[in-house]
């Protein structure tokens, strides 16, 4: 899979799977076509990657994606952002994404959208 996960992203997830609770192991990651930036995300906190998701492991991290996720992320680089204007997980060159943010805040650069830090769900599985 050609996806580039930053060193400033995988601390926000490791960070999140560890404040998930005991037994939490994985960091889903949930991207579909919407919104402005052409993709609307959000993630949960896993024990295991639920049945057709695909668990990447880097350093020990594991992110699991489900297909739809990983067709719409194919070439794109994961970042995370905590600036005054923008705060969470951005995406980066993009396929198919269009020009404008996804922010209403402030403009940020082409092809970027963000997920708020906010928006995470937390999800246990027996």
């Amino acid at each position: 899979m050609d996806i580039t996960i930053t060193p400033a992203a995988q601390k926000f997830m490791r960070r999140m799977v560890r404040f998930g609770g005991d037994g939490m192991t994985g960091f889903r990651l949930l991207v579909s076509p919407g919104g402005c930036s052409g993709l609307a995300s959000e993630f949960t906190v896993e024990v295991a990657p639920p049945a057709g998701d695909v668990a990447l492991e880097m350093d020990g991290f594991k992110l699991f994606l489900p297909a739809q996720s990983r067709l719409l992320l194919q070439g794109a680089t994961v970042d995370f952002a905590d600036t005054p204007t923008e705060s969470g997980l951005t995406f980066r060159n993009v396929a198919g994404a269009g020009s404008c943010s996804s922010t209403a805040s402030a403009p940020t650069a082409p092809a970027l959208a963000t997920v708020d830090v906010a928006s995470i769900g937390r999800q246990r599985r027996s």
